[in-house]
């Protein structure tokens, strides 16, 4: 085990480790396992169809993809990624893992394998791709009878919004508490969140990252996701981040800025030196025009996601 981990729980006194691999549909799978035992492991096992689960935890017909056995992965920490759980109950570290066969080669299914495949293939043109992720969502009511349709919850003023609030810095006011609660969970957690807006649907909201490393921004959107969650379970309230969540509603997406900088120079490579677009950014808008229909299934994997 490295000394970066070691020293991190020696630092923060902690108890336990939640180790942690996103799956396909960016939920966290893994074990808690106590500091002592993640310290002298060094690894985590699972079995690779843990991947292809799906957003309910069913198992696909995932045969042509882990074999007849499903062989274990071994997971190994990222260093990197550890971090406090900030809303435990006692010291927590989480640890985000990536997944390798027993050869040592990469897990090609796992998403950190894919992400990490890609960005190589910038690197070899020289290029640095930079991201920055808008994140939408509904805060929504507890509401345990799957039949009813969600509603929006209650706010400091006891009642529930009505009507479009876009921009809404009441709006946003009406949720103080749980917001407070979330920026300091995200301080901790080191998710590097920037502005928060009310978007236009009733308890709708979206937080922007500032921009970055793809690998570092697909990391901080898979904890950020449960960052929310769990927030808002505190509050007494559900945050869902569904893409319709609401039949009247205004669906949620993830929009991501994107750009790509010359890895020598720092030179945004969608830019002349004019500011007038250059002709590798005319490519760019089209392969994503040309490309990203065949992607859709990845981009939007869900019944709900066409409801939209």
């Amino acid at each position: 085990m490295s000394d970066t981990i070691t020293d991190f729980l020696a630092t923060h006194r902690i108890h336990e480790v939640e180790c942690v691999i996103p799956d396909m549909t960016g939920i966290a799978r893994g074990k808690i396992l106590p500091k002592d035992l993640f310290l002298s492991a060094g690894e985590m096992r699972l079995p690779k169809s843990v991947l292809l689960n799906t957003v309910n935890g069913q198992q696909p017909d995932n045969g042509s993809y882990v074999g007849d056995t499903d062989p274990d992965m071994v997971c190994l920490p990222d260093n990197s990624t550890v971090r406090l759980v900030p809303w435990a109950a006692e010291p927590v570290a989480v640890v985000i893992h990536d997944c390798f066969e027993d050869d040592g080669s990469a897990v090609q299914l796992a998403p950190r394998s894919v992400l990490r495949h890609v960005v190589s293939l910038y690197e070899k043109q020289g290029w640095r791709p930079v991201v920055a992720p808008e994140m939408e969502f509904y805060l929504v009511a507890r509401q345990n009878n799957p039949h009813v349709p969600l509603q929006p919850p209650l706010g400091r003023t006891g009642k529930s919004e009505a009507g479009r609030q876009s921009y809404s810095i009441d709006a946003v006011n009406d949720f103080d508490p749980f917001f407070m609660e979330l920026s300091q969970f995200c301080s901790v957690h080191r998710l590097g969140v920037e502005t928060l807006i009310h978007e236009a649907g009733a308890g709708q909201m979206e937080i922007n990252f500032s921009h970055g490393d793809p690998m570092d921004l697909a990391d901080r959107v898979f904890l950020f996701k449960r960052t929310v969650r769990e927030t808002a379970l505190r509050h007494g309230i559900c945050a869902t981040f569904m893409a319709k969540p609401m039949e009247m509603e205004p669906g949620s997406a993830m929009h991501i800025h994107q750009s790509i900088l010359d890895a020598d120079t720092g030179r945004n490579i969608f830019s002349n030196a004019d500011g007038s677009a250059s002709s590798r950014f005319n490519h760019y808008i089209g392969g994503l025009q040309k490309y990203v229909p065949q992607v859709m299934p990845m981009f939007a994997p869900y019944v709900n996601s066409y409801r939209r």
